[in-house]
């Protein structure tokens, strides 16, 4: 590696085989032990499919990743963006040690400090004090150097008064707010976070983005920050990595990666199947104040009332609302066997806040959906409620109601 040069992924893939443990894997693992020994190719590496979960596969091995490359310089804020089941959380895996690659090498410069997941690194039995002290050694460091972080941990954790109290006990909250801490502040070349921080309060978010940000622009070290929150992403990260179905889809300066991103949402050609009825395009759009969802389709071989049926959902995958034709019944009724045409829904209310929603359809004739679009579109609202900015309140949550007060 050269000089500035923290991370080097070089041709890494990682298989997985599906069904339960036990279920064969002896036979293989012998048969792969066998074609070791005599310096021949594992078998199975050629059978394996690309994981892609909305396909049924005709093998029992998926590669999670397949062929990845990228570097990572010193002092450098990298986001890993992609669909859900584009392989993200597997190559954090592999990069914080948890597994190793399939084939291919992952080379270090320095110490690695990651956050996968709630409890990632801590002993449930253990005392928060205790946990401090243990991931400092785990890193490498003496108590002396654990001693003179503790303190800063403590307090931006803000868990004081549970510091000397079992993890076990503490709520989910509570066990990222210290895990982030420790990981932050401990002395690491690189830190790996995952998607883990939507555990925690929105002050808290904020506040975690901030130390990440010293982090990199103050202390020169590298993080690997993985998350759906594109403000967050482009907030912190000047360089991006786009994933999909285990594979690097782009990379390069952020902007343009998140760019990428966005536009994969509106690509729905692998999504066109061969049932009766199917989505030829959709499209979500900011009209004043209202939404306006555009279906186009194409029936087959069959006559039937076309039903479009939706949700909207935050980044962290919260339904906000949904909706779908056979509550709000179409004032049009299709009579002809074959045909095309567009289904418009003009949504007035409830009016979402500024902010990144995501939009998930189904299309069918009200009884068996023929097709089924998880995460369709990624979209932005601007400015489509205004807030009186100047005064003491604010709305909590993702929407507006529609509400009439009165006062006596």
């Amino acid at each position: 590696m050269s000089k500035n040069i923290v991370l080097d992924v070089e041709n890494v893939s990682k298989q997985y085989r599906l069904g339960e443990v036990g279920t064969g894997s002896l036979q293989h693992d012998i048969k792969r032990w066998w074609y070791n020994v005599r310096g021949l190719e594992d078998p199975y590496l050629k059978i394996g499919e690309s994981n892609d979960r909305t396909q049924k596969g005709e093998s029992d091995y998926v590669w999670a990743l397949n062929d990845i490359n990228f570097q990572v310089e010193q002092g450098q804020a990298v986001g890993i963006i992609g669909r859900n089941g584009a392989g993200k959380s597997t190559l954090l895996k592999l990069l914080s040690r948890v597994t190793k690659p399939t084939t291919g090498s992952i080379k270090y410069k320095g110490r690695i400090a990651s956050l996968l997941e709630v409890g990632t690194g801590f002993h449930p039995e253990m005392t928060g004090r205790e946990n401090i002290y243990l991931n400092g050694a785990i890193l490498g460091m003496t108590r002396k150097e654990i001693s003179r972080k503790f303190d800063e941990i403590v307090d931006f954790a803000g868990v004081e008064r549970y510091i000397d109290t079992p993890v076990k006990r503490y709520s989910s909250g509570m066990y990222v707010r210290l895990a982030f801490a420790v990981a932050a502040h401990l002395e690491s070349e690189i830190l790996i976070v995952d998607e883990v921080l939507a555990v925690g309060d929105a002050e808290f978010q904020k506040k975690c983005l901030g130390k990440m940000g010293d982090v990199t622009k103050g202390e020169g070290r590298t993080i690997l920050f993985v998350s759906h929150n594109m403000d967050s992403i482009q907030n912190l990260c000047d360089y991006g990595i786009l994933m999909g179905q285990g594979t690097i889809i782009e990379t390069g300066n952020i902007d343009n990666v998140i760019k990428k991103y966005n536009n994969s949402f509106y690509n729905l050609k692998d999504k066109i199947s061969k049932s009766e009825g199917f989505i030829r395009e959709l499209s979500i759009n900011q009209v004043g104040d209202q939404l306006v969802i555009d279906c186009s389709y194409i029936i087959e071989n069959l006559s039937f009332i076309p039903t479009l049926g939706f949700t909207v959902s935050d980044l962290n995958g919260n339904t906000i609302f949904g909706s779908n034709m056979k509550i709000h019944k179409p004032t049009q009724i299709l009579t002809k066997k074959t045909g095309t045409g567009t289904i418009s829904c003009n949504i007035s209310q409830p009016k979402l806040l500024n902010g990144e929603y995501i939009l998930s359809v189904w299309f069918g004739d009200g009884i068996v959906d023929y097709e089924i679009i998880e995460e369709a579109i990624q979209f932005k609202v601007y400015n489509m409620v205004k807030l009186d900015y100047h005064s003491s309140s604010k709305s909590n949550g993702s929407v507006i109601p529609n509400i009439k007060w009165g006062l006596e």
